[in-house]
């Protein structure tokens, strides 16, 4: 397994910024996160993070509860801004919310009021879009994520697995250049999760947008991902960057008997495991 260490704090303050990869869709520079407690005192939840992600790639987050790897997430999308350092995509200092940043929670965030097409046209729409170039969109991109038939079905009456697909969809509508997932199957069980994984493979195989997933799951980030990204305990910090060298399009029944997947899975447990910071080489 080629594990990748974070650069050393010598060798980061001697690279430009300039020096980034011209590849880089996302391009983190030493962000810090500060937050005030209910007991105002000051809590650091993640410190000195560089990180660079290319076009096209897909990049899992693991780590112990709290290490801020949702923290992180949001600083990307733009819902949090950094105490310290920059983010940028495509070379732009994220100062907000984008529509070349698509964000997919756990929680499924959809209107109740609207049924299923609503929802997915919702943002096209809002982006002025005509109706009905709007809605057959929506169509194809419901037929395409297993939901044709359910247009007209309301959020109440559909399942947590299909309710993560209608938040993809509606996500997947207005194509934007990134996908930041939080943990989006972690409320799901376990058939319906692994069916939503293959699904969102099939999805990245076509269009290959860059994604950035958070996961608690060590199977899940190296089933889906080119580089798992192992924090640390908080304060988080990047601990090592870990190349997952598989073959595409990935197969699950295929990958369980292979041994390199399986040792993979092995030894990023023990990474997230180990309290210590010694470098891991295997």
């Amino acid at each position: 397994m080629k594990v990748v260490t974070l650069r050393s704090d010598a060798l980061a303050e001697s690279e430009p910024l300039s020096g980034k990869p011209a590849s880089a869709m996302i391009h983190i520079d030493r962000v810090s996160q500060r937050f005030q407690t209910s007991g105002r005192q000051s809590h650091l939840a993640l410190s000195d993070i560089s990180l660079t992600i290319d076009d096209g790639a897909f990049v899992s987050i693991l780590g112990p509860s709290g290490c801020g790897k949702s923290t992180l997430l949001y600083i990307v999308g733009g819902f949090v801004s950094p105490s310290d350092g920059v983010a940028r995509v495509k070379g732009k200092a994220i100062t907000g919310p984008g529509p070349d940043r698509g964000p997919v929670f756990q929680e499924f965030a959809l209107f109740p009021w609207k049924n299923v097409l609503g929802n997915v046209m919702y943002g096209l729409r809002q982006q002025g879009v005509k109706h009905s170039e709007a809605e057959a969109k929506s169509r194809k991109l419901l037929e395409m994520v297993g939901l044709k038939g359910y247009e007209n079905f309301y959020p109440k009456e559909l399942s947590g697995g299909m309710k993560q697909r209608v938040a993809i969809a509606r996500t997947l509508a207005y194509n934007p250049a990134v996908l930041l997932m939080d943990e989006p199957f972690g409320a799901l069980d376990a058939h319906t999760r692994t069916r939503l994984q293959n699904d969102l493979l099939n999805i990245w195989e076509r269009d290959r947008k860059t994604v950035l997933f958070v996961t608690h799951s060590v199977e899940e980030a190296v089933f889906l991902s080119d580089k798992v990204v192992v924090m640390t305990r908080s304060p988080g910090r990047i601990k090592v960057v870990v190349d997952i060298d598989l073959p595409r399009p990935r197969k699950r029944a295929e990958l369980l008997l292979d041994a390199r997947y399986q040792k993979y899975v092995v030894d990023i447990e023990k990474l997230i495991d180990d309290t210590g910071e010694d470098e891991i080489h295997a």
